[in-house]
């Protein structure tokens, strides 16, 4: 027998809630997925802002990317190496290089700047032969090939400073050495000297970090006394400034806006 007009209607409808309901569930199902993924999305997006402020902080408040304090005007070049030896007031520390290397004689070479600018130096044994002893040392077992020059001051003082391994004012040879030798008692240091850079108020914390002067400077000796004069560039201090100096400094801090580097070092 043929189903009645109201079976088919209550068939219909009974198909037609089961549409709505199985549609319903869709709905719920595709809002809660939209809800649980915005969740993820905000949750995402908070851990990646947390991990950068924390590298950030971390970043700027110690290790290498901590920003080296820059000198003044009326200081001095005193970016200091600061290897894993602490230094002693009044001693040498670590393994420093016998002041006879320098044999108290005077020392030539070259030291070449960014492939280009040959520096002719020459070091005076005599005069300081704890200082020229350990530059001669590190120089010849190729420490300072490829480091760079990290620091340049144009105001006051004009000194290009190079020697560091971490390129950021805070590295050395991992030793520490004395006396100050050979600094000029009227604190003028002419153009093409090369002396070496220390800490602070600190004649025993001499490294690897030495500066180049390409301009006459007055640099105020401390409690410690001046800066030990190793030598003096003979030749190229046009080339170096024309090619390095004369674009000056990134804005507003010491390092030099030309990318400055040894790329070679010899001595004999």
């Amino acid at each position: 027998m043929a189903p009645t007009n109201s079976e088919r209607e209550a068939r219909e409808s009974k198909q037609r809630l089961r549409n709505y309901q199985a549609r319903q569930t869709v709905h719920q199902n595709q809002v809660s997925r939209r809800k649980r993924d915005n969740l993820v999305s905000v949750i995402a997006v908070l851990v990646v802002v947390i991990v950068a402020i924390v590298v950030q902080v971390f970043y700027f408040s110690s290790g290498p990317g901590m920003p080296v304090p820059e000198a003044s005007a009326s200081v001095a070049p005193t970016d200091a190496p600061t290897p894993a030896a602490t230094p002693n007031p009044s001693s040498n520390s670590g393994n420093v290089p016998s002041p006879s290397i320098a044999a108290g004689r005077d020392w030539t070479g070259t030291m070449t700047i960014n492939n280009t600018i040959p520096l002719a130096i020459t070091l005076n044994g005599a005069a300081a032969p704890q200082a020229v002893s350990s530059f001669i040392s590190l120089a010849q077992a190729g420490f300072y090939t490829g480091l760079t020059c990290h620091r340049l001051t144009t105001t006051g003082i004009y000194v290009l400073q190079c020697g560091d391994p971490n390129g950021d004012g805070s590295g050395g040879p991992g030793y520490y050495y004395g006396p100050v030798e050979n600094a000029p008692a009227d604190n003028v240091y002419p153009a093409g000297t090369i002396a070496m850079a220390r800490q602070s108020d600190a004649a025993y914390s001499n490294g690897s970090q030495f500066f180049i002067v390409y301009q006459d400077s007055t640099i105020p000796a401390d409690s410690a006394g001046g800066y030990s004069v190793i030598g003096q560039v003979t030749s190229g201090m046009d080339a170096l400034q024309s090619g390095v100096i004369a674009a000056g400094t990134d804005s507003g801090g010491t390092k030099p806006l030309v990318p400055t580097s040894i790329t070679a070092l010899t001595v004999q």
